[in-house]
């Protein structure tokens, strides 16, 4: 019994010890574990679509939807009056900045009051064209010259008119075809692009409006913005496609206007070098080819063209500015708020307010010199 009860104390021990080693195994690879994933933090799992919804999602152009927020989420913003006699004078915050320069046809994206890529873009063109240091912000240099000559906003008036010309938006082609228009879906979305501003601003400015239930007479707050009456056509175009925004200039190369503009997904699918405007189209209908759309199985099964009316929410907006380069233009789009952050086809997509403007500038032969 001594040498059985003295084997299994030896037994015990070095099963104590094996125990032992296996804990402190375990909870240094929990630690390792926890160090891991901190470091390479779990990405989401794609969610499956049911099959209806690829088919749709397949058949439509890629439009993304500002995501809007319950009004009582949003921070209002208030904007006190400033009487005349306060004006000319220089911005004081980004807001006031996107609106200056958009008064100068210098446009920082959707007025949204944020300082974001296209703002600072906007900012370094104005700098350019006062031969100041191209910083992008708004430094001391650039307050002085960035002044606002008029007050910050303006009221609206919602119109019968306006109500009228509200309707759903067909989520096919084959629906699209069938609209007598593809106008705008709701006063939100006609008041922001009026305005050129995001629909979140907008929002931010009527803290109080239930937008599902405007009527007319219904009087909003928008940035009071108008681009300056051209004096003359612009010589030339310059569209930048690292940086994703286009220049008009005149004769003596003064800006005339600066744009973001969206481009082509595809590297192969974007031209460089110098092309020429060859057909200028206010308010264009749009033809759907199947042979440009192989990634729809609706106009695959379809196997023809759609012809497209009319309207803001038409694939190429309000404007159509022709290329030399086969299917190849400059034209609005459907969601202003998307450009330059999303990517087209192939062609130059600009907001709507922006096609629109550049139609005032182009002539047939003009030429469009576009960069890397």
């Amino acid at each position: 019994m001594p040498i059985l009860k003295k084997s299994y104390s030896r037994r015990r021990s070095r099963f104590g010890d094996f125990l032992a080693v296996v804990l402190l195994a375990a909870a240094v690879g929990a630690g390792v574990r926890f160090w891991w994933h901190q470091k390479h933090p779990a990405k989401p799992k794609p969610v499956a679509l049911a099959p209806a919804a690829i088919a749709i999602a397949a058949t439509v152009p890629t439009v993304i939807a500002p995501s809007v927020p319950p009004a009582e989420k949003l921070k209002p913003i208030m904007v006190a009056p400033q009487p005349p006699a306060n004006f000319p004078r220089p911005v004081r915050d980004v807001l006031e900045a996107q609106v200056a320069l958009a008064r100068r046809a210098i446009s920082p994206g959707s007025i949204d009051a944020a300082i974001g890529s296209q703002t600072r873009a906007a900012i370094a063109a104005f700098q350019r064209s006062q031969k100041l240091f191209e910083s992008g912000a708004l430094d001391t240099n650039t307050r002085p010259l960035l002044t606002l000559a008029a007050p910050l906003l303006t009221s609206y008036s919602v119109t019968t008119n306006d109500l009228s010309r509200l309707q759903p938006i067909g989520k096919t082609w084959l629906a699209k075809s069938q609209q007598s228009a593809l106008d705008f879906e709701t006063i939100l979305e006609l008041v922001a692009e009026k305005a050129h501003a995001h629909p979140l601003l907008i929002q931010k400015l009527n803290p109080d409006v239930i937008w599902k239930n405007i009527s007319a007479g219904a009087v909003l707050k928008i940035p009071d913005v108008n681009y300056p009456e051209p004096d003359d056509k612009a010589a030339f175009v310059v569209i930048h496609l690292s940086e994703k925004f286009m220049e008009a200039f005149d004769a003596e190369t003064n800006l005339l206007a600066h744009f973001p503009c969206s481009i082509a997904a595809r590297v192969e699918k974007r031209p460089v070098g110098e092309l020429h405007v060859i057909v200028i189209a206010p308010n264009p209908n749009y033809t759907v080819n199947p042979e440009l759309f192989p990634e729809s199985a609706e106009l695959q099964a379809l196997g023809h063209k759609l012809i497209l009316p009319p309207g803001p929410n038409n694939p190429v907006g309000v404007a159509w500015i022709g290329l030399d380069k086969p299917g190849y233009g400059m034209h609005g789009t459907p969601a202003p708020e998307q450009v330059g952050r999303t990517e087209s086809h192939g062609c130059f997509r600009l907001a709507n307010w922006d096609a629109e403007y550049l139609l005032k500038l182009v002539w047939v032969g003009m030429p469009v010199e576009v960069e890397p």
